[in-house]
């Protein structure tokens, strides 16, 4: 089980140290880990790879069996109770599970579905007659899972939906409306379908359901012509007067929002994990085909454009990689927190999973784009066989995109990690505020500053500071600038949230290379001294366009001669610690920090 030495506020970093020992990192990772990745590696290797052509060919008979087989294995209820047919197991265990499945995003999408968006509400907000009735099933992957938030007219707008469940006099419900972009939709046995209760006065109430394919009024639309993910089922779900009992309301009606935001946290924090994982394969995709592929005599692998491409998308990995640990040791030491108990009650998940809500979305967005980049990359690297379905560089490619648009898209998560910090500092949750207002003295009453050190990564501890005080310049700028106001802000929060995203990522990247006892310290190193140079210049030209946005002439001159005085950063040889790092990627072929 996971091991963590102190329990941690989602959002505290910002303003809080963490010693190094404290986060959770793949160095921790249990023999019992270990078995669980293996388990989830052979059965990709062995049974979904060599199925992808078909997949892609909407054999659904043959996802329904993989997803029975995965069920089989142990890997669909990884973190849940063995009352109700898992593992039991923590949230690292499924994070692992969830990088194995990432080597192929079809079907990593169709688990995604099963554990995250079906299993995870009925766990949390089932009752436990719901949750003996179906969670065993969809365990054991005889049931498939689905979930039908979006439509036409609401995607980021979940709240806007137009389907409707009247009440019948016995106390059950009809449903009416139509569903879009549902995962597993062409073969799912149970649909989490969200719709308003209209009543007598008032414009109804969000409410989740549990309905069954087999309830009457229930069918799905034809199949989505997508640019990606082709082994993947996704259609529209018809309701027409569809027939759901009383029991099957999931939650509270009037409070399906809860189940909807709360499971999208988990979902992104998983969706950060497949990205994760598919990241890595493309690192070793991109090497053997580097190696192997000559041009002026030379394997391209040699060529130090090569080497940069290849140790980039390690680093942007090793950032993500990081960042996803360390969140899931915190959420694991939540759940500890609450009790043994803890991990088999649903409020007890649930309570972590909101906790670390900014977490989860940070992670969303920098997973999703971090994929983004380094299947751009890949195809670059393979020239124009990159550009053509013999190469598994043109998938990867197509497939990747539509992660920036799932679970929320990146525009929504941007306006809601820096939205999340600060209503919970105006609530009294985080000392954000007092934060800020001491920075603000700092500032005014400046000191000498330090030399350069010559230590390993004592400079980077010094910028990733000075970086958590450029956040704390732009959130208090904002919110003293803006006040109550500030949600209509969407530029200022947008430069906002990339900066926290650097932030988080650099000191994630730090710590873990920080710690005593690390494998193959030098490379982690190296991609720290990278990634945390590489942030820090980011971090500056965000938040001076942020400030350039709130204030002008002198306020705005005091702003910026603040700004330069706060984020002063050591040079380091960008250039030799990404050969370094591209020499280990060529002599493995893979992914150097597994």
């Amino acid at each position: 089980m996971t091991t963590t030495t102190t329990t941690a506020r989602g959002g505290a970093w910002l303003i809080e140290d963490a010693p190094a020992d404290s986060i959770f990192t793949p160095d921790k990772l249990s023999d019992e880990h270990r078995l669980i990745s293996q388990t989830a590696d052979e059965f990709m290797t062995n049974e979904v790879l060599p199925a992808i052509e078909r997949l892609e060919q909407k054999d659904w008979a043959l996802a329904r069996q993989l997803v029975r087989r995965a069920g089989e294995l142990g890997l669909l209820g990884t973190d849940v109770p063995e009352a109700f047919g898992g593992v039991g197991l923590d949230k690292v265990s499924s994070i692992l599970v969830g990088e194995a499945a990432g080597r192929s995003a079809s079907f990593a999408t169709t688990f995604g579905a099963q554990t995250g968006l079906a299993i995870t509400p009925l766990l949390c907000f089932g009752t436990d007659a719901q949750k003996a009735q179906y969670l065993p099933r969809l365990v054991n992957g005889e049931m498939v899972g689905a979930y039908a938030l979006s439509e036409s007219g609401s995607g980021s707008d979940a709240l806007g939906a137009k389907a409707r469940a009247t009440r019948q006099p016995d106390g059950s419900f009809t449903l009416s409306g139509e569903k879009m972009w549902i995962t597993n939709g062409g073969f799912a046995d149970l649909f989490i379908v969200f719709a308003k209760v209209t009543e007598e006065a008032g414009d109804g109430a969000f409410t989740a359901f549990l309905v069954e394919r087999a309830f009457p009024g229930v069918s799905s639309g034809k199949e989505e012509h997508k640019m990606g993910l082709h082994g993947s089922s996704t259609t529209p779900l018809i309701l027409q007067e569809a027939k759901v009992p009383a029991a099957n309301v999931l939650g509270e009606i009037g409070k399906g929002h809860k189940v909807a935001f709360n499971v999208l946290n988990y979902g992104r924090f998983k969706l950060a994990a497949m990205c994760s994982g598919g990241a890595r394969a493309i690192v070793g995709d991109a090497a053997t085909y580097a190696i192997q592929r000559k041009q002026f005599g030379r394997t391209i692998a040699s060529f130090g454009a090569i080497k940069h491409k290849l140790a980039e998308i390690a680093i942007r990995e090793f950032a993500v990689e990081s960042m996803l640990y360390r969140t899931a040791g915190l959420i694991d030491a939540a759940i500890e927190a609450e009790g043994p108990a803890a991990g088999s009650r649903g409020d007890g998940v649930l309570a972590a999973l909101e906790e670390f809500a900014i977490e989860a979305s940070i992670l969303k967005v920098a997973g999703s784009e971090m994929i983004d980049f380094a299947v751009d990359e890949n195809v670059q690297i393979h020239g124009g066989n990159g550009f053509v379905r013999d190469y598994p560089a043109e998938r990867m490619y197509r497939d990747a995109r539509v992660n920036r648009i799932f679970e929320g898209t990146n525009e929504i998560n941007r306006l809601l990690i820096p939205g999340m910090l600060i209503r919970r500092a105006l609530k009294g949750g985080l000392p954000l505020i007092p934060a800020a207002k001491k920075l603000q003295e700092e500032i005014l009453t400046p000191s000498l500053p330090e030399p350069p050190s010559d230590e390993p990564l004592d400079n980077e501890r010094r910028t990733v500071a000075a970086m958590k005080k450029a956040a704390l310049m732009v959130l208090g700028t904002a919110m003293q600038t803006y006040g109550d106001k500030i949600t209509d802000q969407q530029g200022v929060l947008t430069l906002a949230a990339d900066v926290i995203i650097d932030v988080f990522a650099a000191e994630s990247v730090l710590l873990r290379a920080s710690q005593i006892g690390a494998v193959q310290p030098e490379l982690k190193i190296a991609a720290a001294e990278v990634y945390i140079t590489d942030a820090a210049a980011r971090v500056e030209m965000a938040a001076r366009t942020a400030l350039c946005a709130m204030a002008d002439g002198d306020a705005l001159r005091t702003l910026l001669a603040a700004l330069r005085r706060v984020l002063k950063t050591t040079p380091v040889n960008t250039v030799a610690r990404r050969r370094q790092i591209a020499d280990a990627i060529v002599e493995r072929r893979a992914y150097p920090y597994a």
